[in-house]
């Protein structure tokens, strides 16, 4: 879709009344991880260079100024510690309570594990390797574990998913189940329960302390499509009635499940969303940690979409969003670069309720807050 200059400048005018805070920032190269560090800082990692730099970035200091932000000049990203990966970088998590990230990349199936830094230095390093048995667990999904000691849950595919201590390296679980499905994303619901969804759909359950799994395939075949999941968690109670799963397709289809009963969902909707015709890289549900059933939605095109669940219908159809973020495909660079930019990810803030980031394929980033019609009156 190409943006005309008047079409830009019209949005521009229109975001001074849409948003709260509106901030823009331009990577080197661009990232598919935005991941929190800290309630103000974030760590980001380039996905295109053989060599990719890894940064971890302050907010911008304008976003905490309250009623005093005109006494606040600073309005960019700060780089506050960097190093370089040997490899381009495909998914990046923090391990709560340390200063330490486990990144995969897409040429090794080695985990890589770095320390972020502290005040005496600004350097990113690598302080070790995790090396896997199977060559073939390139591009890992990962997922930090809710021990004591620092572990990752990962794997490429559901039969090389394993929990991993950081520290040793010892394989502390692996799953009992003999499939080459891909794996699209896993996370733990608590220090043991964790879930798995295979990128046709496909969800599973397991414990860390039993290696067989609960598989609950999607009841009808929705074949070639390409599945992204979302949880939603309690982790104050971590019960099964408080965590639902959200799992968007590459044709915009939503399914909504309880873990009560993972294999029925509860609701489906078609979403009016732009179809992707790219390899799926990007698709991207997540919930708010903050505002009650609302989640977001991008990876399809230049835009980040925001929706309250609480109205949706058991088989509603189109539901529309309550806030669509536009900034990536209205930017200079999307003007001006031929194809539009694709938003690559996007997260939450973790106490702030209506504040998102998004990155996109024009190596932009972007942090907003949107302002509510009704509750920001």
């Amino acid at each position: 879709m190409d943006i005309s200059s008047d079409e830009a400048e019209d949005w521009f005018m229109e975001s001074l009344n849409t948003y709260k805070d509106l901030h823009v920032f331009q990577l080197e190269h661009p990232t598919k991880v935005i991941e929190w560090t800290g309630d103000k800082c974030i760590c980001v990692a380039g996905y295109t260079g053989a060599r990719s730099e890894i940064l971890e970035l302050l907010l911008p200091l304008k976003l905490y100024a309250g009623e005093n932000q005109g006494l606040c000049a600073e309005r960019d990203f700060k780089v506050q510690h960097g190093g370089f990966s040997e490899e381009p970088v495909e998914s990046l998590i923090h391990i709560p309570g340390t200063r330490c990230v486990v990144t995969t990349g897409s040429s090794s199936s080695a985990l890589q594990i770095w320390d972020i830094g502290g005040d005496d230095s600004d350097v990113i390093k690598r302080t070790g390797v995790i090396n896997l048995k199977s060559k073939s667990s390139k591009g890992s999904k990962i997922a930090p574990g809710l021990t004591d000691e620092p572990a990752v849950l990962h794997g490429s595919c559901i039969s090389e998913v394993q929990l991993t201590e950081i520290a040793t390296g010892r394989v502390l679980y692996t799953v009992a189940k003999e499939s080459s499905d891909s794996v699209s994303g896993l996370q733990f619901v608590n220090a043991c329960v964790f879930l798995i969804c295979a990128s046709n759909g496909t969800l599973l359950m397991g414990d860390t302390r039993d290696p067989s799994t609960c598989h609950y395939p999607l009841q009808d075949s929705k074949s070639g499509l390409h599945w992204s999941f979302g949880l939603r968690s309690d982790r104050s109670q971590s019960e099964p009635s408080c965590c639902t799963v959200a799992r968007l397709s590459s044709s915009g289809h939503m399914l909504l499940s309880d873990l009560r009963d993972l294999q029925s969902p509860f609701c489906q909707t078609q979403l009016n969303v732009q179809h992707s015709t790219s390899k799926n890289d990007f698709l991207n549900v997540s919930w708010a940690p903050v505002l009650d059933r609302c989640l977001s939605v991008s990876g399809f095109d230049g835009t980040v979409h925001i929706y309250n669940t609480m109205d949706w219908s058991t088989e509603g159809q189109n539901p529309q969003p309550v806030f669509s973020h536009r900034g990536h495909e209205m930017s200079h660079e999307a003007k001006y670069s031929g194809s539009p930019p694709v938003v690559t990810t996007h997260s939450w803030h973790q106490s702030r309720p209506k504040t998102l980031l998004s990155a996109a394929t024009d190596g932009s980033l972007h942090v907003w807050d949107w302002l509510d019609k009704i509750t920001d009156r």
